[in-house]
């Protein structure tokens, strides 16, 4: 009670949770708010400027703007948010196991994780996409992979500071298994900084998947997401003359973004025990 209490007089905190509620709600009632279908061609209504009929235009296939958007922040949304989850939970157990028991194990993960850290993220990840090929359940594989890394350092650090602490000796007196102590007993007093971690990586790979599809390498052009609504418009002629086109999708991914990180920092405020 108190830590909401904490949170909800966070402004920053609040304003991010309802533009993320928002726009969750937004794509989640996308068929109640527009009649049209994303991807229905009407070469008859092509690069139609905002109009009653169509609030956010049409571009160059007719297809509607806003509709686009709206599906398109379901996709964008799931994979920013699968991708998150996955890396966090690699890089969870990896920690767990590392912080907890120690020795080789722990120091093999380390020099895997500062390889992970040094080497740049989107040319690993660039690389990969190339490797495994395009598709969203691609897409969420590789950032899982190439985004565990700093939960990993996180959950690791924690266990290092707790592993010894007397309700962990207690329990081992108790003759209660290893992996009882980590997962049961442990692993809850780390959990805290994970769920900061998750919302600011959910942020990040939206907009890493907004910048693979702008360069044609994410999720394939047919199936409506942002980064897929802004590839779309990158030709200078429609940079100039259509702006409906590539405006509200960046205006979109930017607050939804700007809304993540804020509640983000809101929970690592009230979550962190040093604050």
């Amino acid at each position: 009670m108190r830590n909401w209490e904490k949170l909800r007089r966070n402004r920053l905190a609040v304003t991010g949770f309802v533009i993320i509620a928002l726009m969750s709600l937004a794509a989640i009632l996308a068929p109640l708010l527009t009649p049209y279908d994303p991807g229905a061609v009407n070469l008859a209504k092509r690069v139609q400027p905002p109009s009653w009929a169509h609030l956010l235009g049409t571009d160059k296939l007719g297809r509607d703007v806003l509709a686009r958007l709206l599906y398109g922040a379901r996709l964008s949304i799931v994979i920013g948010l699968c991708s998150a989850l996955g890396g966090a939970l690699i890089g969870t157990v990896l920690g767990c196991f590392s912080g907890y028991f120690g020795g080789w194990f722990d120091k093999v993960m380390l020099r895997v994780s500062e390889l992970f850290m040094t080497f740049p993220q989107i040319i690993l990840i660039l690389i990969l996409v190339v490797f495994f090929g395009q598709g969203v359940f691609n897409l969420i594989f590789i950032f899982a992979i190439t985004g565990w890394s700093g939960t990993y350092r996180l959950v690791r650090a924690r266990f290092f500071s707790l592993r010894q602490e007397s309700y962990v000796e207690a329990c081992r007196a108790f003759g209660i298994g290893e992996a009882s102590i980590m997962f049961k007993h442990i692993l809850p007093n780390t959990l805290s900084p994970v769920i900061v971690s998750i919302t600011l990586m959910t942020a990040g790979f939206i907009l890493a998947e907004s910048g693979l599809s702008f360069l044609g390498l994410g999720v394939p052009s047919g199936i409506p997401t942002w980064g897929n609504i802004i590839n779309a418009a990158k030709a200078i002629d429609v940079i100039q003359n259509n702006p409906w086109l590539w405006i509200p999708p960046g205006v979109t991914i930017s607050l939804f973004v700007l809304g993540t990180n804020f509640f983000g920092d809101g929970l690592r405020d009230v979550l962190d025990p040093n604050q």
